[in-house]
């Protein structure tokens, strides 16, 4: 007899599927595409003709640059090497592939931008404007699943090794890498190479989180209800009522849970200030939200 042989036949669930995923590859190489040319950018036309530095591995490069004569894309790509052979053992395969394609375009973008003008020679204006067009396209960059900065891979490793945090071993080697600049290119430079980096750091987080950072929220009320429907009904937000026992009192305290975006925390307070002056509000930060109702906007 022939054995039986089972053939999973292709459906449009396996077709659909293998289109998602393209999709999402070359979205998520168009957008580090764009966040690397951006980080060109704001190099070879802000920064550099300015002697200004950024901190990390960019950093290390722009003063190994400046001190052989060598093309900045090149120590770019090389210093960055080692990390990613570390980030691909420590952290993943799509993350390493996604760093690399990245670090790619940012030293190809430089080597071909190193002739252009400066738009720029003003060091202050190259330090904000530069720090600005870094931090969105490292932003942009870390969004998509990949990174520009090898110093990064080094600080989580040693959070696991050592007591400090990821950001106190960020900051620790980048307050190295920017007083080098001072020995390298001056005092003055060094100066504008801090107000470049803090820009970019905080271009960076605005690019990464958004304007519409979610929020989660507890509102502890006798009013839970009434507050409740009130956000829903002027906020658009859906809620869970959740049950409780006071640890001072032990009576039952009824909590009202929601997530919103920060640009309506203003809106929610005001809601809550009306309903229950007297009510326990709780705010804080979300990095990450999926499922549910949450992508509801306002209705009023």
């Amino acid at each position: 007899m022939t054995p039986k042989t089972s053939v999973k036949p292709k459906g449009k669930k396996g077709v659909q599927h293998r289109k998602t995923t393209l999709v999402k590859l070359l979205k998520r190489g168009i957008t580090i595409f764009i966040g690397a040319s951006l980080v060109s950018i704001g190099l070879e036309l802000f920064l550099v003709p300015n002697q200004i530095i950024d901190g990390g591995v960019v950093g290390l490069s722009i003063i190994s640059s400046h001190l052989s004569g060598l093309p900045l894309g090149l120590f770019l790509f090389v210093l960055n090497l080692p990390f990613l052979f570390i980030g691909y053992k420590q952290i993943g395969k799509t993350f390493a592939l996604s760093t690399l394609f990245g670090v790619v375009v940012m030293s190809v973008g430089t080597s071909l931008l190193h002739s252009v003008d400066a738009i720029t020679l003003d060091p202050l204006l190259a330090a904000v404007f530069g720090g600005i067009t870094l931090g969105i396209g490292i932003g942009l960059v870390i969004r998509s699943g990949g990174s520009l900065d090898g110093t990064e891979i080094v600080a989580i490793l040693a959070n696991r090794a050592t007591p400090f945090s990821v950001g106190e071993v960020v900051m620790f080697l980048n307050v190295f890498i920017l007083g080098s600049a001072g020995f390298v290119f001056g005092w003055e430079s060094a100066m504008y190479s801090l107000i470049a980096y803090y820009i970019a750091f905080k271009m960076m987080d605005l690019t990464i989180e958004g304007l519409d950072e979610s929020k989660s929220v507890w509102i502890i009320s006798d009013h839970s209800r009434t507050i409740g429907d009130a956000l829903l009904d002027r906020l658009g937000r859906g809620v869970t009522y959740l049950h409780g026992e006071g640890g001072f009192t032990g009576g039952r305290k009824n909590v009202v849970f929601c997530v919103i975006t920060r640009l309506e925390e203003a809106k929610l307070k005001s809601i809550v200030e009306e309903l229950d002056p007297q009510a326990f509000l709780a705010i804080g930060n979300i990095h990450d939200v999926k499922g549910g109702r949450f992508k509801k906007k306002a209705i009023h």
